[in-house]
């Protein structure tokens, strides 16, 4: 039987061949298991990766008995003896611990930082019976429960105080939670701060109109049109407010640059704090909590408070259409303060923290760290 002899040119091309047949098959492959099987050695090496030795610090995950309920604290940090600092997650029910991972490293060098899933959100949502949950998803309770959480730290860790950071809805919870006992805290930091929702509401869809109108969306176009004059003098149920964040966000009003941050969303499946099993938790508790919420929080406005009892300081990414920062730029130039600062992060939408880590970090540590150390 004769034989061919293949060039070097027809044998590089065959094991390219060859190669990207595997990696297609091994590809398709990987994508019908469960995410638990796929992310099972990211997680490890997270966790190995996440894993505080220093004999000073700390880290620790348990059920704190918040608000006549159990709710999930994490806990992290290379000393215990540093300064506190508590961070109010977004949403409602978007817990951020599933995410820190991303960016929180370099933080505890300097904090102990602290993560807890809210009422009905993550983990939490999970440790509790939802009969009855419902009716106790109210503003006030999430600041009580804030509030109580900031005694308990404070007790347990042997803290005069605690620093208190909200982001996006975790703003309202924890401006309101610094107003109403501003004795537990050194100072307020507000990222993506909402200081009057409908206002938001407004020059978010007025974003997402002028980009879609620029570029020639019509797709954009169309969608929005179903909703315009938006918000108007209609109700803001949970279909408009979708397509009302839909395009600001596509035109990167949640992360700079980015029609979407596809990261963000999967990133709870490498987190060394959450278990595959327990990532389905963040809908089911968005859903379970948003409808409920959802008068309260549109009604939210802050224009009003003139004067504010602690140190206060705006982070504000230039690029946010989903909390527009305009608003919040405006309060924290009139406000009456011990002391206040608005620091804008050129290069960030409304997910600073991990949009602009460094920046977030020098931020933290130049103004606020001294103020608990005083």
């Amino acid at each position: 039987m004769p034989t061919t002899k293949i060039k070097p040119q027809q044998a590089s091309l065959l094991a390219l061949l060859l190669l990207s047949l595997f990696v297609f098959q091994t590809t398709a492959t990987a994508q019908q298991l469960p995410a638990s099987v796929r992310y099972a050695s990211g997680r490890k090496v997270m966790k190995d990766l996440s894993a505080i030795l220093s004999p000073d610090g700390i880290q620790e995950s348990f059920e704190a008995p918040i608000g006549g309920l159990k709710q999930w604290v994490t806990v992290r940090g290379q000393d215990r003896r540093n300064p506190i600092i508590l961070f109010i997650h977004g949403g409602p029910a978007s817990p951020l611990a599933p995410v820190s991972w991303i960016f929180q490293r370099p933080l505890e060098e300097y904090f102990t930082v602290v993560q807890y899933d809210q009422r009905a959100s993550g983990k939490t949502y999970r440790l509790n019976d939802t009969t009855g949950l419902g009716p106790t998803l109210t503003i006030q309770n999430y600041v009580n429960d804030a509030v109580e959480l900031a005694q308990y730290l404070s007790k347990k860790y042997n803290h005069k105080k605690v620093i208190l950071a909200g982001h996006s809805w975790g703003t309202i919870i924890g401006m309101r939670a610094a107003l109403q006992r501003p004795d537990l805290f050194y100072a307020y930091v507000g990222i993506g701060q909402a200081i009057n929702v409908m206002e938001n509401e407004k020059l978010s869809f007025e974003f997402g109109m002028k980009e879609a109108t620029r570029l020639k969306n019509d797709t954009a176009l169309k969608e929005m049109a179903t909703i315009a004059p938006y918000p108007g003098n209609k109700p803001v149920t949970r279909e408009r407010i979708i397509i009302a964040r839909k395009w600001p966000q596509y035109y990167g009003g949640l992360a700079a640059y980015r029609a979407e941050p596809t990261y963000f969303y999967s990133a709870p499946y490498l987190s060394p704090e959450y278990a595959p099993e327990d990532v389905p938790a963040i809908d089911s508790g968005s859903l379970f909590t948003l409808d409920r919420v959802m008068s309260e929080f549109l009604a939210t406005d802050f224009n009003p408070v003139k004067s504010f009892p602690i140190p206060v300081f705006m982070f504000m990414g230039r690029h946010d259409y989903t909390t527009p920062a305009e608003p919040a730029n405006r309060w924290i130039r009139t406000v009456s303060a011990p002391m206040k600062k608005g620091i804008w992060f050129e290069h960030s939408s409304h997910l600073i923290p991990i949009e602009e880590p460094g920046k977030f970090l020098l931020s933290l540590v130049e103004y606020v760290r001294p103020l608990a150390l005083k």
